[in-house]
């Protein structure tokens, strides 16, 4: 009895897991817009699952910022917060510009040979309209340049920033003709960085992610209402 109680368990909390990456993955991908209500009856329905799995999942999208709950009204996909992006734009740009003038200085082989691989993979994801696949590709070449230095401290802001940043990344990857200029922008930095040119290396990756901020606010001016502050 015990061992199949314990067995239950384990079933309804991998089916809330499931449910919960189902439902983030929506969020972040903008299939659940900013600002929208979440049908609760119809997730179940879709995903094939009875309504704990789905509650579960939405409170720990709650807790992580990416859903409102509110009583008597029902549950909602947060709204951006903008100044909050700008500010953590700030951040990351000001960083990721100084790693990539380090990485100009000491990028070692193996390292290089992985960018090229990801920037070959890029082309391809560019040339396809993949936004999807080439949002992974993005977030692997910057993960490459810090990883390469062992920057571990560098790293968990970046990571912290990212999971902050990753909505509003996905969004500013989806306008068109923005994947080839996004790969175009990559390859600058990375030619950059071979060139041992430390200072073009810090330009381009600032260059970038101006450009990413840049994108953001001309969504946000076109969207408002998916956005506060």
């Amino acid at each position: 009895m015990r061992k199949r109680l314990v067995a239950d368990r384990a079933r309804r909390t991998s089916k809330a897991d499931q449910v919960y990456t189902e439902i983030k993955e929506a969020i972040l991908s903008g299939g659940l817009a900013p600002g929208g209500a979440i049908d609760k009856l119809a997730l179940c329905a879709k995903l094939g699952v009875s309504r704990f799995p789905v509650t579960a999942a939405i409170n720990r999208l709650a807790f992580e910022r990416l859903v409102v709950i509110e009583p008597q009204h029902g549950s909602f996909v947060a709204k951006i917060a903008a100044n909050d992006v700008r500010e953590w734009m700030m951040i990351r740009r000001a960083l990721e510009a100084e790693i990539a003038g380090e990485a100009a200085r000491s990028l070692p082989a193996d390292a290089q040979r992985e960018i090229e691989r990801n920037l070959r993979y890029q082309h391809a994801a560019a040339e396809a309209g993949d936004v999807a696949g080439f949002y992974v590709l993005d977030v692997e070449f910057h993960k490459l340049i810090v990883d390469s230095l062992a920057l571990r401290h560098a790293r968990e802001i970046l990571d912290g920033l990212r999971s902050h940043l990753e909505r509003v990344r996905r969004i500013a990857l989806s306008p068109p003709g923005r994947l080839p200029s996004a790969f175009a922008e990559h390859k600058r930095i990375f030619d950059a960085i071979l060139a041992k040119d430390s200072a073009t290396a810090a330009l381009a990756m600032r260059a970038h992610l101006d450009e990413t901020t840049a994108t953001f606010e001309r969504i946000a001016n076109q969207n408002p209402d998916n956005f506060i502050g």
